[in-house]
């Protein structure tokens, strides 16, 4: 019954709901990230070499030459170059609006006592087959502007992410250095510490290569002004923030800040970086990383050839989604500042009485709710993320290319460019906030 215990991970526990426990939260959102990464995977599949013969086969999709009707360019679209595009677009666009209607759904749930948790935490058969319909529904959209108004979703969309993957970093890196400075305090402190003065060294080093690199190849154009701008600038706010968090007054406040924390963040900052100038139209200022090995100039795709949708940016782009998805849905942090960015609580986990009552007298371990009184993350913002994660995997695939006027070719534009860097500063701005916070606003609670 609702709120008695349950076999921790049996089927009937699971697809009911019947369980609201901190086994069921945890695999909740393991769960729904499964679906997020599956929907990617099949995105990846579909925009692989060699799909589009495939892809043009969806009935109505691609046929004759042209997709479903666009008014003025009927039988010019070039198939080949747009198809992979559009299937990623859709595919995107269902796994969006799935998690967007359950951010909708699972507004101001507050406990397992609200029947909208056993939404959450179950009937994964039923939520599988709704995530699979709006797919199928979602290939029948016609074109029109339907691609054109969905690419400025998808930069809005990337913009806010990339902040929240951001704040992720700078959770996951707190945790790390938390960790090891405790492991530290209980013995081989030396070798704790050489561990944090590696890895903090190895990610300036990084950070500066990159930089050096940035200046060499991708500011070399008569009209590449904006990227030394961009380079420059970042630069100074890594400094900045790197200085910050090792002051004395914000290591008072926080005395688990520090540079390992900052070094990642740097990191992050110049892949963000480099990520917006390889979106710069201009190939003079946006050499690929072909022509950089090779020492050729970059080439200008022609009307009508085969898109290359996969480059190192992109690449490692997909690395940190990945990443920064599996540990959103398996994050527990005691970062009082990220916690309220994130929606989540401190405390997610079970204490140690409540561990011994997940064990019953058979010594079956059953699991316990711990969300009678409150939820340990918001199960709204959780949703909205993972929507908001489906536009950036649709334009990180697509590497926020649009198709020309005609649609024979694909292209890069500047909006893409400057909501990549826009956003770095906004995230960087945050993580100096989350420095400064407790000594602007000394009488809150910080810790």
């Amino acid at each position: 019954s609702q709120g008695a215990s349950c076999l921790c991970g049996s089927a009937p526990c699971l697809l009911s709901g019947c369980c609201p426990s901190t086994y069921n939260s945890t695999v909740s959102r393991l769960a729904f990230s499964f679906l997020l990464l599956l929907g990617s995977l099949v995105s990846v599949i579909m925009i692989l070499p060699g799909m589009e013969a495939q892809l043009k086969k969806i009935p109505g999709f691609c046929v004759g030459g042209t997709s479903i009707t666009i008014p003025g360019i009927e039988n010019k679209v070039n198939c080949d170059v747009i198809v992979g595009y559009k299937s990623v677009y859709r595919m995107c666009f269902a796994m969006a609006c799935f998690f967007f209607l359950f951010s909708i759904i699972m507004i101001r749930v507050r406990s397992s006592k609200d029947p909208r948790a056993s939404i959450q935490n179950g009937f994964w058969f039923f939520k599988f087959l709704i995530l699979v319909g709006i797919t199928v529904g979602a290939f029948f959209i016609p074109d029109g502007t339907f691609n054109t108004v969905w690419f400025y979703f998808g930069i809005v969309g990337s913009f806010i992410f990339i902040i929240i993957q951001l704040i992720l970093l700078v959770d996951f890196s707190h945790t790390w250095n938390q960790s090891w400075l405790e492991n530290a305090e209980e013995g081989n402190s030396k070798c704790w510490f050489a561990a944090l003065l590696s890895f903090t060294v190895l990610h300036y080093a990084l950070a500066f290569s990159a930089v050096v690199l940035f200046y060499v190849y991708y500011t070399t154009g008569d009209d590449c002004t904006e990227h030394k701008i961009f380079i420059s600038l970042n630069l100074i706010f890594c400094i900045i923030i790197s200085i910050v968090a090792v002051l004395p007054k914000v290591q008072e406040a926080q005395p688990s800040s520090g540079l390992l924390q900052a070094s990642l963040i740097s990191l992050y900052t110049m892949y963000v970086t480099w990520s917006a100038m390889t979106n710069n139209p201009n190939r003079k200022c946006n050499p690929s990383l072909l022509s950089l090995v090779n020492n050729t100039p970059s080439p200008t795709p022609a009307p009508g050839q085969a898109v290359q949708w996969w480059d190192a940016q992109g690449i490692i782009g997909l690395v940190i989604f990945f990443f920064c998805t599996l540990y959103a849905s398996i994050r527990s942090s005691n970062n009082t500042q990220v916690n309220r960015l994130m929606q989540t609580e401190e405390d997610q986990g079970l204490a140690a009485d409540d561990h011994e009552a997940a064990t019953g007298e058979d010594g079956v371990r059953r699991a316990v709710d711990n969300e009678e009184d409150a939820v340990t993350y918001s199960y709204s913002f959780f949703h909205f993320s993972l929507c908001l994660a489906s536009l950036y995997i649709m334009m990180t695939l697509t590497n926020w290319y649009q198709p020309d006027a005609d649609y024979q070719a694909m292209q890069s534009s500047m909006p893409a460019v400057w909501v990549k860097i826009s956003s770095s500063w906004i995230g960087l701005a945050l993580y100096l906030w989350t420095l400064v916070a407790p000594l602007i606003l000394s009488n809150r609670d910080f810790n």
